[in-house]
């Protein structure tokens, strides 16, 4: 078990609920604590798990923080460079990266950096830059425990198995998020509001769109390609509407393995703080008898293309994928604020993707510029259908 984390994103859903699991263990204290605007709830935050350090996304919302807790002896800071210092600590032992996008990639592999046990749930940190973080990984002797509940469900798949080459197939349950059956008719005019009604998880904004879309189960896809070191032919998706079962591992033998539980984020964040040991948890145990049939279907990707834009983007690897992924970013925002049209995301990423200059083997710089390129692109793709 960790003795001292450091949150990045604590206002957010993940750090929200890894702050309940963490104020139900009285030996784990809090280094860091850092969020975007949200400084009342951070401030609430900071009197109850008296963090070293809290860091805000901007200068205003750090000063405003400071005013609120004057009388604390809690350092506030802002920006990347407060962000980067939360993530290496010397007193934190692990690191929750629960920050949303590509924001979280630089602060991730600080704490690589600094060997510390990485809480993963920032999942654009392994679709953008895989291959770097994980070699960064190996070189620091860091430790990567996903929080990402179908990722976590294969990690605990795979605990004891000595040999990757047992394993035949990753396969990652979906839920189909709140449109699952609809046809392309129906999309055309669903709302925000209609995508943000997720059936089983309650999340933030920009992941139940992604979840809507199935962007996230291909983000994910890629992610499982990354962690665990699995080519794109072994990495496979189905529809499990009840999300019951979390994820499965098909083994050369035949023999499947399942993670099954209640639908609460708490089980696999606990098992981040705890492994390789087990605890009792504040979650809901699943009733076997009253969780109702369990069902797999094949994923829809003719209407539902961003999984198959995902899968693409994945075969090709480089700057595909960071520039699918900023994109997708920008895209998402815009539909958010009623801007665009649900399918408006999926025809602007793919456009953007093409639009990017193909590197195959990126730099983090490189990686970065792909980024930056693809959100520009939506952009001016956008405003050129005006």
């Amino acid at each position: 078990m960790v003795k001292c984390v450091s949150i990045l994103g604590s206002t957010g859903s993940i750090g929200r609920q890894s702050l309940d699991i963490i104020s139900r263990l009285p030996e784990v204290k809090v280094a860091a604590l850092t969020a975007g605007t949200s400084v009342q709830r951070m401030a609430e935050q900071c009197r109850e798990f008296m963090p070293e350090l809290a860091v805000m996304a901007t200068e205003a919302a750090a000063k405003e923080l400071s005013a609120l807790v004057h009388d604390l002896p809690i350092r506030v800071e802002w920006g990347e460079k407060g962000l980067l210092e939360a993530a290496s600590l010397p007193k934190a032992d692990c690191v929750i990266t629960a920050v949303v996008g590509m924001v979280g990639l630089k602060p991730t592999l600080a704490a690589i950096r600094a060997g510390k046990r990485i809480g993963l749930a920032n999942k654009e940190t392994l679709v953008c830059a895989g291959e770097l973080v994980m070699a960064e990984t190996e070189k620091y002797h860091a430790e990567i425990i996903p929080v990402d509940s179908e990722h976590s469900a294969i990690f605990q798949c795979l605990m004891g198995c000595g040999d990757k080459k047992e394993v035949k197939r990753l396969i990652l349950t979906c839920s189909g998020g709140p449109f699952f059956g609809r046809s392309r008719e129906e999309l055309n005019t669903v709302t925000p509001a209609d995508a943000l009604k997720h059936p089983n998880w309650k999340m933030g904004a920009k992941i139940t769109v992604d979840c809507a879309t199935l962007m996230n189960k291909g983000l994910e896809v890629i992610e499982a390609m990354r962690l665990y070191r699995m080519p794109l032919e072994q990495v496979d998706v189905v529809i499990h509407r009840q999300s019951v079962v979390h994820s499965m591992v098909e083994f050369t033998d035949g023999a499947v393995m399942a993670q099954l539980g209640t639908p609460d984020m708490r089980l696999p964040i606990q098992l981040a703080l705890t492994y390789p040991q087990r605890i009792p948890s504040p979650v809901e145990p699943l009733d076997l008898l009253s969780c109702g049939p369990l069902t797999f279907t094949k994923p829809d990707l003719e209407n539902f293309p961003c999984l198959a834009l995902a899968y693409e983007c994945a075969k090709k690897g480089g700057t595909a994928c960071p520039a699918m992924n900023g994109a997708n970013e920008e895209a998402v925002a815009m539909f958010l604020r009623n801007e665009i049209g649900f399918y408006d995301i999926y025809r602007l990423v793919s456009q953007a993707v093409e639009t990017v200059p193909f590197l195959k083997d990126p730099t983090l710089e490189e990686i970065l510029e792909a980024d930056r390129q693809a959100r520009a692109a939506v952009n001016t793709i956008k405003r050129g259908n005006l």
